[in-house]
């Protein structure tokens, strides 16, 4: 079976979070830095068999989108044209960030620690994908 792979987009650093072969648990793959984000992917998927990309959908709380929206829409454009066989979703991000700093907390992480958005944005796109996994089966049970 091959993995899901979420993509939680930033103007800067982008996370990268990906399932286990059998789709069973998230687990953060890296931060890289968005500019080479392609090339990052490339390499990955030469040793690994990706079925659905999951992108983080940028809102703001309100619902609308945030102002990272277009920079997610020209990654989703350039993919198509890339990986037109893989797949792409998306799903809503919102409360990602504040979700991985609760989970930083909980795990006992030092405020140094917690202060890494990398490791921020890597927690981020693991969150995206449980919550994406956990979704779709929702979906399918019903």
């Amino acid at each position: 079976m091959a993995r899901l792979m979420a993509i939680d987009y930033g103007k800067k650093r982008t996370g990268i979070a990906v399932t286990d072969p059998l789709q069973i648990i998230a687990g953060g793959l890296a931060t890289v830095m968005t500019s080479k984000l392609f090339d990052f992917i490339a390499e990955y998927m030469k040793s690994e068999t990706v079925e659905c990309i999951v992108v983080g959908e940028p809102r703001q709380p309100n619902g609308m989108p945030s102002e990272n929206m277009q920079r997610v829409k020209e990654f989703a454009n350039r993919w198509k044209k890339l990986y037109p066989e893989i797949p792409l979703v998306f799903y809503d991000e919102r409360f990602t960030s504040v979700l991985a700093h609760k989970a930083m907390i909980d795990g006992g992480l030092k405020k140094k620690a917690r202060a890494d958005k990398a490791l921020v944005d890597e927690i981020s796109a693991t969150i995206l994908l449980q919550d994406y996994m956990n979704s779709s089966k929702r979906k399918l049970s019903r």
